[in-house]
């Protein structure tokens, strides 16, 4: 009896409806609490970043309450360095407030790769080569030569390239490719005294080319052999002969770093051409 009249006391009941009055305030603040956040973190559509460079997407990015980072870079030609090319994600995505949106950029400076070597390799060959390497093919030269479908010389932008030499990627090499002999002739060439490369520009320039090349022992290095030097060539340019040759020969070439070897042949020349000059005259 006693606790069923304290159950319907005033001081009970004021305190019920107190507890139940404070239930309902926290349900209330709960549900509120819940809208705003669900309203806060609601998703919106990702702005579409293509084309702007950093300090330009910095203000969109901030504006929509996201983040952003720049995860890689690539070389686009005829694209502006520094752009972004691509998103994710993609513009238009629906996404949350502080998403990561990811963008690749283009490049500020294009990717190097170095030139391949490509003589005595045939055409199919050479496309091949400079396709793995990123590198295009730009004008066919045909010349004569011996050597009939190869390739006798590559060349950027108008002059001979090295291989190792570091290009753009997308950038064109030149070809300049055997097509027979010729029936028309020319004068050989003085090779002696020359390196490989100036004495092979020379050949080029007369519709020649350079045959075998053999190395003496006092080339023993890589570096040897770009000191090295001409001291015998095969066929000779002399005052004996008067001597010439069909476009497209080849001229074979002995390569030294022994000065004394190039002066012992040239004595050893002139020696011959007054033997012959005698022998005329007799």
């Amino acid at each position: 009896m006693a606790f069923l009249k304290f159950l319907i006391s005033k001081r009970f009941l004021l305190h019920a409806a107190a507890a139940i009055g404070l239930i309902v305030l926290l349900l209330i603040s709960t549900f509120i609490g819940l809208s705003i956040y669900t309203h806060h973190r609601e998703s919106k559509a990702t702005p579409d970043f293509t084309g702007l460079k950093e300090n330009q997407l910095i203000d969109l990015v901030q504006s929509n309450n996201l983040r952003y980072k720049i995860i890689d870079s690539v070389h686009i030609n005829g694209k502006t360095p520094g752009v972004v090319v691509d998103q994710t994600p993609n513009a238009g995505a629906l996404v949350k407030e502080d998403r990561t949106i990811f963008f690749t950029i283009n490049a500020y400076s294009s990717e190097q790769v170095p030139m391949p070597r490509l003589i005595d390799a045939s055409l199919r060959n050479a496309e091949a080569t400079l396709e793995s390497y990123g590198l295009k093919i730009g004008e066919l030269i045909y010349i004569p030569s011996e050597y009939s479908q190869l390739i006798l010389g590559q060349h950027y932008k108008g002059k001979p390239i090295e291989p190792g030499t570091l290009l753009s990627k997308g950038s064109e090499i030149d070809l300049l490719i055997g097509k027979g002999l010729s029936n028309k002739k020319t004068n050989i060439p003085e090779l002696i005294g020359l390196g490989f490369e100036e004495a092979n520009s020379i050949c080029q320039s007369n519709m020649l080319s350079i045959g075998a090349s053999v190395y003496d022992k006092s080339i023993e290095t890589e570096e040897d052999s770009l000191s090295a030097f001409i001291w015998k060539q095969s066929p000779q340019n002399n005052e004996l002969s008067n001597r010439k040759v069909r476009l497209g020969s080849s001229i074979n070439i002995w390569l030294t770093n022994d000065s004394t070897k190039v002066e012992a042949f040239r004595i050893e020349l002139e020696e011959a051409i007054e033997e012959a000059e005698q022998d005329q005259q007799q």
